[in-house]
């Protein structure tokens, strides 16, 4: 039985597209074609196609070793490092038990 990926909100959906036309965008400034990217990277060139297209299906696997490819694994350092909205949950969280007495 084939594996069923739950569908995303529109917005996830925006921004793998998006990711994915990056990543094309880098791939022909690179001038490679995606069979190129694809023997790099140990993929088909069908996957390759998915991934630029905002395919939700490719594993995060493949897009970690396509920005390598790329040259682009910094960016990956960059994924989730500012958690503004974890640190404001924290925060708010220390300024609650501050003025409480037992």
């Amino acid at each position: 039985m084939a594996k069923r990926t739950p569908p995303l909100m529109p917005r996830a959906q925006r921004q793998l597209r998006a990711l994915g036309e990056r990543l094309r965008t880098a791939r022909m400034r690179r001038e490679m074609t995606q069979g190129d990217l694809a023997a790099r990277v140990g993929v088909s060139v069908p996957t390759i196609g998915k991934l630029e297209a905002g395919d939700v299906s490719t594993s995060f696997s493949t897009v970690v070793r396509v920005l390598t490819a790329l040259g682009l694994d910094g960016d990956i350092d960059a994924l989730a490092q500012e958690d503004a909205l974890g640190r404001e949950l924290q925060d708010s969280r220390l300024r609650r038990t501050v003025g409480v007495k037992k």
